[in-house]
């Protein structure tokens, strides 16, 4: 049989290849049918499996060894815990549903009131779904269909997978990922990236696949080859993902540096960054320290948590932190409004905290004081900048805190536009590329239907990063990328040739962009970068990085 090739995004350089085998299928929704067992039976029952899920969850995220997955995890169980949702399984119920009907049909309501509410919370989505799946069967006593564990090495080829699958797959075993649906930033994308798997998602023809198919899967090429022959295994990558040296700084052929940094969330997540070679912290997301406070943590707290980070780095390295970053799918009681039309283009961000003063200026004293006695340079970052005056009153506040070096995100249009007029007032930018992406594509990150729209090649985004690298290069100020494009190795090379002069991303990422940087001097980086902005979209940039090298 003739080699297939069939295509998605690929996540992470490497290529592997193997027998496939599948995702077991879904549960099978409960019939609407009358209950027979009394409805303070059925309730119970239903309570029950409410509960071993979330306990489920929790020991998942308990056992997870990366802080993105537990974090997507501990949301789950708070899925399944949620009040509200139980009180309507109960009223239906009482109508006379049996549990596990109920189950699947209350979630299903959230579940269209989660897709209608825009696209932060639209992501929320494929997770309630795991959770309702999960429910059910144990409310029916069954099986979830769950990873395979067949006891040699495989290649998974499923729909889509959960979070509570991804974060605890067996890396001994699983030797790539590959799925129908999801795009560059959905879960299983940043899981799998986050933990060093190869995958190709967003792979439509996936379905094609059966159980023992021999496939090489690409991930550098974002391709899946079917029944490969020996010219395609000779693809096969021969790196082991470590450096000879992962301490090394990050730079090209020629010498010039490029700061490789980590994409952390809090002191759990250090001690990953510095064994993978992470010359610093390029986005420290302090929001993990509030997402589960009913009120702002106090200064005392912060400190606390903020001197572990800082003081962990060697001397001279750069810690960039980002204040407080809520709103949209980070909601917060304490900060957030009630409601709005649109989260995703509401008061998120620097907006909320211009709103309350407050969280900011204690936030920012408790940055100060844990940076007061560190060796490593403390920058300090605002997130969802618009315009240059409000660059100008972040960059004033931290002044007033005795913080000298202060920055803002770029991840709206507007200020990469205004990106030379905002570096007039502030120290550095740092892209973010996901949300950048998303509001300049006007695409929803979890839409697997258009991830040829919200692919981080897209010469749209690059053309937007290549004006931000111009207006860097103008005022001498640092121009860098924290969002999921630093983590390809390919794509940094891109970057790289745009202007930006750090690249930030999860720790087992580092050492794939080490090496490939370190293949190419700049006026390749360049001539690469150049390739792909002459094209007109992600498919023909991708195609035409791959004719270029």
């Amino acid at each position: 049989m003739p080699a297939t090739v069939l295509t998605g995004i690929g996540i992470g350089d490497r290529a592997v290849a193997g027998p496939v085998l599948r995702m077991g299928g879904a549960v099978p929704e409960p019939p609407d049918e009358q209950r027979t067992a009394p409805a303070e039976v059925e309730i119970a029952r239903a309570t029950e499996a409410l509960a071993e899920v979330a306990a489920d969850l929790r020991r998942r995220a308990a056992a997870a060894d990366d802080r993105d997955a537990s974090g997507v995890l501990q949301a789950q169980a708070l899925m399944a815990d949620d009040p509200a949702l139980a009180g309507d399984i109960n009223i239906l119920i009482s109508a006379g549903k049996t549990g596990a009907r109920a189950i699947f049909e209350a979630y299903a309501k959230y579940r269209d009131v989660l897709a209608a509410a825009g696209p932060y919370l639209a992501e929320r989505v494929a997770d309630l779904d795991d959770v309702r799946q999960r429910a059910v069967a144990a409310c029916l006593g069954v099986p979830v269909p769950g990873v395979p564990d067949p006891g040699y090495p495989y290649i998974l080829v499923a729909g889509d997978l959960a979070p509570a699958d991804t974060a605890l797959l067996d890396l001994g075993t699983v030797l790539a990922i590959v799925t129908e649906r999801g795009g560059p930033t959905s879960h299983t994308a940043v899981l799998a990236r986050s933990r060093g798997i190869p995958a190709v998602v967003g792979c439509a023809a996936a379905d094609t696949l059966i159980d023992g198919d021999y496939v090489l899967v690409d991930a550098a090429s974002s391709a899946v080859v079917r029944e490969p022959d020996s010219a395609d295994l000779d693809r096969l990558s021969t790196l082991d993902g470590t450096d000879a040296d992962p301490h090394q700084p990050g730079r090209t052929a020629d010498g010039v540096a490029i700061a490789l940094l980590a994409n952390i969330g809090g002191p759990a997540d250090v001690a990953a960054a510095l064994a993978a070679g992470a010359e610093g912290v390029g986005l420290y997301r302090t929001e993990l320290l509030f997402l589960d406070a009913a009120e702002a943590p106090d200064q005392s707290r912060q400190v606390h948590a903020y001197r572990q980070v800082f003081s962990a780095f060697p001397a001279g390295s750069r810690v960039v932190i980002r204040v407080l970053d809520a709103g949209a799918d980070k909601p917060l009681a304490f900060l957030s409004p009630e409601a709005e039309p649109n989260p995703a283009l509401g008061i998120r961000g620097l907006r909320a905290l211009r709103a309350h003063p407050e969280v900011l200026e204690t936030q920012l004293s408790a940055i100060a004081e844990a940076a007061a006695d560190v060796s490593s340079q403390v920058w300090v970052m605002a997130p969802m900048v618009a315009e240059p005056a409000e660059a100008a009153w972040f960059v004033a506040r931290c002044a007033a805190h005795g913080l000298p070096v202060a920055g803002v995100m770029i991840e709206v249009p507007s200020a990469a536009l205004l990106s030379e007029e905002i570096l007039a007032e502030a120290d550095f930018v740092s892209i973010g590329t996901n949300d950048l992406a998303q509001y300049a594509l006007a695409v929803d990150r979890q839409a697997g239907g258009l991830a040829d729209l919200q692919d981080p090649w897209h010469p749209g985004l690059l053309r937007l990063v290549r004006l931000v690298g111009e207006a860097g290069t103008r005022t001498g100020r640092p121009v860098g990328v924290c969002g999921e494009a630093a983590a390809d190795p390919l794509l940094a090379r891109v970057l790289v040739g745009l202007g930006v002069r750090s690249l930030s991303m999860a720790p087992p990422a580092l050492s794939a962009v080490r090496r490939s940087l370190a293949d190419v001097t700049l006026d390749e980086c360049r001539d690469l970068a150049r390739a792909v902005l002459g094209t007109a979209s992600a498919a023909a940039a991708r195609a035409a990085i791959k004719d270029a090298l």
